[in-house]
C-alpha cells in the first residue's frame, strides 16, 4: 500500500511538472474553508490539477482511488500508509474519484472529525450529492469543474491579440470556431491529443467504466447507442417516450434511467421549462446539451453541422459554469408557451426574472429570425423582465423590437464578459 500511495503522488506530480499550467476561473476561499472541500465534474476536466495546484504549497497526502490495487483494502490501512508517509502533523488530505470507495462518506466523516482538511473530487453527481447530503450535511463546501472555458482556452494557446482591431477580432473568431469543434477539455488544449481520437475513447470510458459497470446495465449496445444518438442531437428537446420507441426499450422509465446515467456522469446537461408551478417544472420535457464541444462533435454520429445548435450548446455549458463558480444563486431553465414561441435560456436569481437569452448563428440584423425575436418579446412581457440578450456569430447593436430594447452581442465577446465590462478593461 504504502508503494502503490508513493508510486501515484509521483505519477501526479511528474504530469504537472511537464504540463503547461493554466490557471482555473474558481471561487476564492476554497483553501481557508474548514469545511470538506468537495471538487466534482466530468472525467479529465483538470480537478486533479485544480486541486494539487491549491495545495502545492502546503504539505498534504494523496491517494487516487482510481487504482483498483487499492480498492479491496479497508480505508484503515490507507490511512495507516498515509502516516507512515506523511507522519502524524500532516492533516491535509487529497482523495482523487473518492466515489470509487465503498461507504467513502463514513471514512470521509471520521477523518473530519478527527481534524484532517480533507479536499476530495469525484466524477458521479448523484454518488456524490446523495452521500454528501445525507452524511456531510453542513460540513462540505462543494464547487463543480468544466472543461476549459473559452477565456481558458485563449490563455492555454498563448492567445494575446489585441481584440479592439479587425486582425485580433478575426482571429479571436477562427479560435472560437476551433473551439466549438474540439472543445475544451485540457489534454486536447495543451498537451494536442488529437481530438478525434481522445474524445472518442474518454466518452468510451466514462460508458463503460462510469456508468454500465457502476449500474449493471443490462442492454449495453442498446445504452452506447442511446449515448451516441443524444450527444449528436444537442440543442434538443428530449422525449423519454420517443427513446423508448425508436430503439425499443420495455418502458419510459427505462430511457428516463438511462439519460439520468448519462447526467449524474457529466456527459450532458438537462435543463427545466420554466413554470411558476414546481409539479408542472418537474413534469417538463427537458432540453439537453453535451457536457463539452468535443463530445458533441466527435463522439457520436453526427451527419451534419448544425451551427446554431452549437452555439446554443456553448452558452448552455457556460451559463452552467458561471452558475458553478460565481453564481450560485441563479436557476437556469428554457422558456416555451403553448403556441411553441420559444427562449433558450431563462435565468431566474430568487423570486425575479433576471434575463432572457436567445443564441442565434447570424452575421447581420436581417438573418436573425423574427420568431426568436417575438419570441423573447413575448417572454418579456409575461415575465416582467426588460434584460433581453441575443447572442449572434457577428452582430453587435442595440435595437428597439415592439417598444422593448434588445442588446445584441457576438457570442466570442459574451464569452469573454464584454456584456458587462469595457473591452479595455478585459484582460486574457
Amino acid at each position: 500500500m504504502k508503494d502503490i500511495l508513493i508510486e501515484q503522488r509521483e505519477i501526479l506530480e511528474e504530469k504537472i511538472k511537464n504540463t503547461k499550467v493554466v490557471e482555473r476561473e474558481r471561487k476564492n476561499g476554497f483553501l481557508k474553508s474548514a469545511l470538506i472541500k468537495v471538487t466534482t465534474g466530468v472525467r479529465r476536466c483538470g480537478k486533479s490539477f485544480f486541486t494539487y495546484l491549491i495545495l502545492k504549497e502546503k504539505p498534504f497526502g494523496y491517494v487516487n482511488f482510481d487504482d483498483e490495487r487499492i480498492l479491496t483494502d479497508k480505508p484503515q490501512k490507507i490511512l495507516s500508509a498515509l502516516l507512515e508517509i506523511y507522519g502524524k502533523s500532516t492533516k491535509i488530505l487529497f482523495f482523487d474519484e473518492i466515489q470509487n470507495l465503498e461507504k467513502w462518506e463514513l471514512f470521509v466523516n471520521r477523518l473530519h472529525r478527527e481534524g484532517y482538511n480533507l479536499f476530495l473530487t469525484g466524477s458521479n453527481a448523484k454518488l456524490l450529492s446523495r452521500e454528501l447530503a445525507t452524511h456531510l450535511t453542513g460540513r462540505h463546501y462543494s464547487i463543480e469543474l468544466f472543461p476549459f472555458s473559452f477565456r481558458e482556452y485563449l490563455k492555454a494557446t498563448d492567445f494575446k491579440e489585441n481584440l479592439e482591431i479587425e486582425r485580433g477580432k478575426a482571429l479571436v473568431k477562427h479560435e472560437l470556431g476551433n473551439y466549438m469543434k474540439t472543445g475544451g477539455f485540457p489534454e486536447i488544449v495543451v498537451e494536442k491529443e488529437n481530438p478525434k481520437i481522445y474524445l472518442r475513447e474518454l466518452f468510451r470510458d466514462i460508458i463503460e467504466k462510469d456508468i454500465i459497470l457502476r449500474y449493471n446495465v443490462r442492454y449495453r449496445r442498446t445504452f452506447k447507442e442511446i449515448a451516441s444518438a443524444v450527444v449528436s442531437n444537442t440543442s434538443s428537446l428530449i422525449s423519454f417516450n420517443k427513446i423508448k420507441n425508436n430503439f425499443g426499450l420495455r418502458s419510459e422509465h427505462t430511457a428516463k434511467n438511462y439519460i439520468e446515467y448519462l447526467r449524474e456522469a457529466y456527459i450532458v446537461i438537462l435543463l427545466d421549462k420554466f413554470s411558476t408551478k414546481p409539479k408542472e417544472i418537474e413534469r417538463s420535457q427537458k432540453k439537453i446539451y453535451a457536457i463539452d464541444m468535443g463530445f458533441a462533435n466527435f463522439a457520436g454520429f453526427k451527419l451534419s453541422e448544425n451551427k446554431g445548435k452549437l452555439m446554443e450548446n456553448l452558452v448552455a455549458v457556460e451559463l452552467l459554469r458561471r452558475k458553478s463558480y460565481w453564481h450560485n444563486e441563479w436557476e437556469l431553465y428554457y422558456w416555451r408557451d403553448y403556441q411553441q414561441r420559444e427562449v433558450d435560456f431563462l435565468i431566474k436569481e430568487g423570486p425575479r426574472i433576471k434575463q432572457l437569452i436567445q443564441a442565434t448563428y447570424a452575421s447581420s440584423l436581417d438573418e436573425i429570425e423574427k420568431r426568436e425575436l417575438r419570441s423573447l418579446i413575448k417572454a418579456s412581457k409575461l415575465l416582467k423582465c426588460n434584460n433581453l440578450l441575443c447572442i449572434t456569430w457577428d452582430y453587435e447593436s442595440e435595437e428597439f423590437f415592439k417598444g422593448k430594447k434588445i442588446k445584441f452581442l457576438p457570442l466570442w465577446k459574451w464569452l469573454l464578459g464584454f456584456e458587462n465590462r469595457g473591452i479595455n478593461k478585459l484582460k486574457l
